[in-house]
């Protein structure tokens, strides 16, 4: 049977919860653990499918096409494994798959509430975790201690360790110990206060982690375990940085995942995590590095970096493994419109995904000048779609070319609608060419990429765009173009699918380690 571990959070929201989670998960991991993962979020969205970036970050996809924000993508990164939908449960989920159930009559004429019957159902879903290859379950619960919301979820997670047995359940609270800065003294109240909440609700923590900006003094860790009841070396520090990637260091030193085994009666093992401090050393020297490649992102998101967190993430590792430190910049779309020279100062460009017209033609100019000036450039999702239509437009004189999402009704519409009439997400297998570019980076003639995208490049316009120099180098099975190159151009290519989603921090995708390279050598022409 697996153990469970429980991360709670409390004073404020945006402490680093899911990061303690992974890292955590990928400290036991390195002990030889299976380890998985869930999240349990409060909101009413049944997915993210429609959740803005402004609110939640990116929306990441697993391979079964499970939607969830950009925390999963974390749990994916820091794991170096594949989830599934079961990792990202919302309340959404919860109260449908319940209200389902009375329909069809399952509950013999009870009246549905709250307690048994949607804290079931969370457990339910939390058990089917419970895999027999699986030794550790960790389990994050999204919002504070206190928010109305959360509440059914700590109810079940509270009948969880009488269910589950003693030793069997861990709970983790992850709490804000502020500072004052004339005194310079940290306050535990704070922490003392959401702590007694989750007694309240009868939940004992027994780890304690302290996000606090400065390291905490012996007096403040003496009284939170006075107050709080834990003990004195289950108060662990996690001292905010800018580097996501070295908490699970900083935890390590405080022999955080070694605690937690010891509290669950699991055999410690000897870490192996040779390779992640490797990559922490690489990019704290990239941080202070005098030359880096300089990457614009153009998108419309730019207000909101964690909106493309998983291209950063990629882009970050490529740079990384080469012993190249990246500097990505986001540039707004619009501001690409009115002025294409902007990008004049960057060794290479990215177009991001996204949805909606809002700066499409934005993307179309950043494509124009990264294929006319040859700078190396990567398109993804609506990225790429804005590389087709300006490759249309100004290279086989197709006036008014577009995508139907924008104009269903356009002359030539190099972009259509994915059939049947439905979101396309997921992973789904792929035919690359043999002796393209693309073949060359992935190294096989097949491969199996996540999507997440409604139209698809028109196949009908694919001789045309043949004949201008443009290769569509990977298909779907079917024949649907997936993916194209220039072979002209020094990188100029362009996915439907979104190759970040497969990316890891120790190994990554390798069309962004070709990117890379291709923008390295640009920078030194």
């Amino acid at each position: 049977m697996a153990k469970y571990i429980f991360v709670t959070g409390g004073v404020v929201s945006g402490l680093g919860k899911g990061i303690t989670a992974a890292s955590l998960a990928m400290l036991i991991k390195s002990r030889g653990y299976v380890v998985d993962m869930v999240k349990f979020d409060p909101y009413f969205n049944v997915d993210s499918l429609y959740l803005s970036p402004y609110q939640h970050g990116e929306v990441f996809v697993t391979d079964d096409g499970g939607e969830g924000d950009l925390v999963l993508g974390h749990y994916e990164r820091f794991l170096d494994r594949d989830l599934t939908e079961n990792s990202n449960i919302t309340s959404g989920k919860i109260y449908s798959s319940v209200i389902g159930k009375e329909r069809e009559g399952a509950y013999d004429g009870e009246s549905v509430q709250v307690v048994p019957h949607i804290t079931d159902e969370i457990k339910s879903a939390l058990y089917k975790l419970n895999r027999p290859e699986t030794d550790v379950v960790v389990c994050e619960i999204g919002g504070v201690v206190g928010d109305i919301e959360n509440h059914p979820y700590l109810e079940a997670i509270r009948q969880c360790r009488g269910e589950l047995g003693k030793g069997n359940a861990l709970y983790i609270h992850v709490t804000y110990v502020p500072i004052i800065e004339m005194s310079g003294e940290h306050k535990t109240k704070p922490s003392q206060n959401s702590v007694k909440e989750l007694q309240n609700i009868g939940i004992q923590p027994d780890i304690i982690v302290c996000r606090s900006d400065l390291p905490l003094d012996d007096s403040a860790k003496k009284k939170l375990s006075m107050f709080c009841n834990v003990d004195r070396n289950c108060i662990i520090e996690s001292i905010t940085t800018d580097n996501l990637y070295i908490v699970p260091l900083r935890l390590h030193e405080q022999d955080f995942s070694g605690i937690a085994l010891r509290k669950l009666k699991m055999e410690e093992r000897e870490p192996n995590i040779e390779a992640w401090t490797d990559m922490c050393n690489r990019a704290e020297k990239a941080k202070t590095a005098k030359n880096k490649l300089s990457v614009a992102l153009v998108g419309k998101y730019v207000e909101k970096p964690t909106a493309y967190q998983s291209i950063n993430d990629a882009l970050m590792t490529a740079g990384l493994l080469k012993n190249k430190a990246v500097e990505l910049i986001m540039v707004s779309s619009a501001d690409v419109e009115k002025k294409p020279e902007i990008l004049k100062k960057y060794d290479g460009i990215i177009i991001a995904p996204g949805f909606g017209e809002r700066g499409f033609e934005g993307k179309i100019a950043a494509a124009k000048y990264a294929r006319e000036n040859d700078v190396p450039c990567l398109m993804i999702g609506l990225g790429a779609q804005a590389g087709v239509v300006e490759f249309a437009r100004n290279v086989c004189n197709m006036t008014g070319a577009s995508s139907q999402e924008f104009d269903a009704d356009n002359p030539y519409p190099v972009v259509c609608f994915v059939e049947p009439r439905m979101l396309k997400k997921g992973a789904f297998p792929s035919m690359i060419t043999a002796g393209t570019y693309l073949n060359k980076i992935y190294g096989d003639v097949t491969t199996r990429e996540r999507h997440r995208h409604r139209f698809d490049f028109n196949v009908k316009y694919e001789q045309m765009f043949l004949k201008n120099g443009l290769v569509y180098a990977v298909h779907s099975p079917t024949g649907v173009p997936e993916a194209f190159e220039i072979p002209t151009n020094r990188f100029y290519i362009g996915t439907i699918y979104n190759p970040e989603y497969r990316s890891r921090l120790l190994s990554t995708h390798p069309l962004f380690a070709e990117f890379i390279k291709a923008v390295a050598a640009y920078a030194e022409k």
